[in-house]
């Protein structure tokens, strides 16, 4: 019995996507016998060019089940069978990682049908799975959506089938995947970590940092890098001899944390730190008739920007969707103003803290950040004098009002108070 999954993803950095969409089909080797598809709420941001790609934006996916909600379903239809997808290793690593993080081991045994292709249809031009299916004449729609890539793998698979017929080259594609093992000096490490959100410092046997990174689940990301396969990870579980970890209650203080941290001590492992974190910005220009028009370029030599971005790309994207909602200029530069930017701006930004009783204030004064603090009462973050004497403070710079900028433009804080 075979499964015959595909899933989309939001893209990102490598085992920091999440699924967008999954389709399942339980096949016996001559007809679908079971099925199950969903879109799926990622709780991250889908990469401009996967929407571009699969046509599945973040607005499609609010509504959508999260991936604990369809979870059970999916260890149901794949139970005891074979996990068989066109680039398996892909769409397999994506479960897993998913199930990771609802702290399940979820392993199949999987075929792919790329690698089976190439050895039982050699004189194929290309193995992509759209132009494979063209040349074989096998019908696709919704190409890059998870049902209809799934759809053209069944018959690709029962193609496949009817081709290895001495069924030795599917048997012997069979991949099975081990338990990950953690060393037991790693797991003693482990087991003083807890399951928060925050900033970790690892350190080796001369008590230097060799690496800072912060997670929404401290303990899933360390597990990661304790069980993980590229250099950086190898690297880590070769040195490690105590991890720590600071509380941030939310994603905001620890992504400030870590950008802070990691410009402070510099550990080899976090690579080659980058002079500025963001390279473009919005510019509002004037017309001869004195309307506004906005444009997104090089920030490099002009600070007057009204809003800053990682990358061209980034800044372009974010332009074009607001023009897609038909905005006019006016109305864009006011909203970025308004909602996004915090240059010029006295805000307090609230959010959850470490504790449930507890909140997270950022203080920001003429657009320059001055610091983050926790507390419990009211009057501690509506007294300013109070507040600033709670606070930790921050260098406030370009790049930090950058940080908090993109992340008021991305992600919802408990509260925004104009000072």
């Amino acid at each position: 019995m075979y499964a015959i999954v595909d899933v989309e993803t939001t893209g990102g950095k490598y085992n920091e996507e999440g699924i967008t969409e999954v389709a399942i089909y339980k096949f016996d080797g001559h007809e679908i016998v079971d099925q199950f598809a969903s879109l799926v709420n990622p709780e991250k941001e889908i990469q401009p060019f996967v929407v571009k790609l699969t046509g599945i934006n973040n607005a499609m996916l609010k509504r959508a089940p999260k991936f604990y909600e369809v979870a059970r379903r999916i260890i149901e239809i794949t139970e005891g069978v074979t996990l068989v997808a066109h680039n398996a290793d892909f769409d397999h690593r994506m479960l897993r990682l998913e199930f990771d993080r609802l702290g399940f081991d979820y392993m199949r045994p999987t075929l792919c049908t790329v690698e089976l292709a190439q050895s039982l249809l050699p004189e194929q031009k290309s193995f992509n799975l759209g132009k494979l299916s063209k040349a074989l004449g096998i019908p696709i729609t919704d190409r890059h959506r998870a049902t209809g890539d799934a759809l053209a793998t069944v018959k690709l698979f029962k193609l496949l089938l009817q081709k290895d017929v001495d069924k030795k080259i599917i048997s012997q594609s069979l991949k099975y995947f081990k338990p990950l093992k953690i060393e037991p000096n790693l797991k003693v490490i482990l087991d003083s970590i807890p399951n928060t959100t925050g900033v970790f410092y690892i350190y080796n046997s001369s008590r230097e940092i060799i690496y800072i990174g912060k997670s929404k689940n401290v303990k899933k990301k360390v597990t990661q890098l304790f069980t993980g396969s590229n250099k950086k990870s190898k690297e880590i579980q070769k040195q490690v001899t105590d991890v720590t970890f600071e509380k941030t209650g939310n994603e905001l203080i620890s992504i400030l944390k870590e950008f802070i941290e990691v410009r402070k001590h510099e550990p080899f492992l976090n690579g080659k730190i980058k002079r500025t974190n963001f390279s473009h910005g919005l510019y509002v220009q004037v017309d001869e008739q004195d309307h506004p028009t906005l444009q997104v370029k090089s920030a490099v030599k002009n600070p007057n920007y009204i809003l800053s971005f990682s990358s061209s790309k980034s800044g372009t994207t974010f332009l074009e969707k607001q023009e897609e909602e038909n905005k006019s200029p006016q109305t864009i530069i006011a909203e970025v103003k308004e909602k996004y930017s915090i240059l010029g701006k006295s805000k307090i930004i609230v959010d959850r803290g470490r504790e449930a009783s507890e909140r997270s204030v950022i203080l920001i004064e003429e657009g320059k950040v001055i610091g983050y603090a926790f507390v419990s009462l009211r009057i501690q973050m509506t007294n300013t004098s109070m507040l600033k004497s709670l606070l930790t403070p921050i260098d406030g710079n370009k790049q930090v009002t950058h940080i908090i900028s993109s992340y008021l433009r991305h992600k919802r804080v408990h509260q925004v108070i104009d000072l």
